[in-house]
């Protein structure tokens, strides 16, 4: 590989629009800097990329931690001495009303698809000056039609969307491109990972978005839409106003997926009694023990749950499966929910509403 290859930051790239854009990157003739919370996939993709003679570094970490965007920058520079493309991919849905969402629900989507994404930008816009690079923004067809019970989600989309339109604007003139991208539905585990049913419009693979993606970077697009027809009716949606409402909310209202686990009344939970002479020492992880080995398959630590107790603050599975795991697949965020669970019997936790918690008490 030339030491003036063009390199390409990605990230969310362990699973679904973001491995593909990992892989096609490379066979696009880029070096690329992986970034992901799960650090076993971002590692298998490596191994891929390596053995079919392509150049990457990998990143595991979450994104919504700020010195993540530093860390990101100065590892890029480091390995490759340039960035030309930086592509915000990361992202998890909500699921739920949006009032009866809690403020930490909607700010994990907030800083997830929002701050995140530009905090990452602000630390590499000197590089992009540099090399006239690009930045690419993933967004959603729910920024311009938001489907009822889809939480924060709609409004994190229609955000950043506005955000790269007015970046687009404010960068022009310093050579900087701006690219805001429409995936349509995609056949990934972002549906799953929530339980929640694929709106009924045709998934498409995401090795066609990817390709997709990297053809409207090299023509340097403002606007990618992968699916087009999927666009075109969003866009339909978007100008019909009230008058797509009954066809909205009857058709896409999002739904949990047949058998989704619900949580046992308050009544038939029970709450570990804990005597004046039991020691502290050791609560905590006899807690968690009859779940330990199934955290130790998901890599999900103790002390991840031991700094999220937190007490009078409210947990949520989703936004909690997103801090931990980026984006959940089925088996991490049922593994979490029996680890909460657990904790529940334990006296740490009470059930607040469906997959709520509120913290009792901080760890032993």
């Amino acid at each position: 590989m030339p030491d003036e290859a063009r390199t390409l930051i990605v990230t969310g790239a362990s699973s679904g629009i973001g491995r593909a854009l990992a892989l096609e990157s490379i066979r696009a003739g880029y070096r690329a800097v992986l970034v992901a919370r799960r650090k076993e996939l971002l590692e298998q993709i490596a191994r891929s990329i390596h053995d079919a003679g392509g150049t990457c570094i990998t990143i595991a970490g979450d994104v919504t931690a700020p010195p993540m965007a530093t860390q990101i920058v100065d590892a890029a520079m480091a390995n490759f001495g340039r960035i030309d493309v930086v592509i915000n991919n990361a992202g998890g849905g909500a699921y739920g009303e949006l009032l009866a969402q809690s403020d930490a629900a909607i700010a994990a989507q907030w800083q997830l698809h929002v701050a995140a994404p530009l905090r990452i930008a602000r630390a590499a816009l000197a590089h992009l000056i540099a090399t006239r690079g690009q930045l690419v923004f993933i967004g959603s067809g729910v920024a311009r039609v938001p489907l009822p019970h889809n939480g924060a989600y709609g409004l994190a989309k229609a955000a950043i969307r506005s955000a790269a339109i007015q970046l687009r604007r404010e960068l022009r003139s310093r050579g900087v491109g701006v690219t805001y991208v429409d995936p349509g539905v995609v056949a990934t585990e972002f549906h799953s990972s929530l339980q929640i049913e694929r709106p009924p419009s045709g998934a498409v693979a995401p090795e066609r978005v990817a390709r997709a993606i990297l053809a409207g970077i090299r023509r340097r697009r403002a606007v990618i839409n992968a699916v087009r027809w999927q666009t075109a009716l969003a866009t339909f949606g978007e100008w019909s106003g009230t008058l797509a409402d009954p066809l909205i909310i009857r058709g896409f209202t999002v739904r949990r997926t047949e058998g989704q686990r619900q949580p046992a009344p308050v009544e038939e939970r029970v709450i570990l009694s804990l005597s004046k002479d039991e020691p502290v020492e050791g609560r905590f992880e006899a807690a968690l023990e009859p779940v330990a080995r199934r955290m130790e398959r998901v890599k999900l630590t103790s002390s991840f749950l031991r700094e999220a107790l937190v007490p009078d603050t409210t947990l949520e599975l989703g936004p909690l499966a997103m801090r931990w795991a980026g984006m959940p697949n089925k088996n991490e965020r049922a593994a979490l929910r029996e680890a909460l669970d657990a904790l529940t019997e334990g006296g740490y936790l009470e059930p607040a509403g469906e997959e709520t918690w509120r913290v009792l008490r901080a760890a032993d």
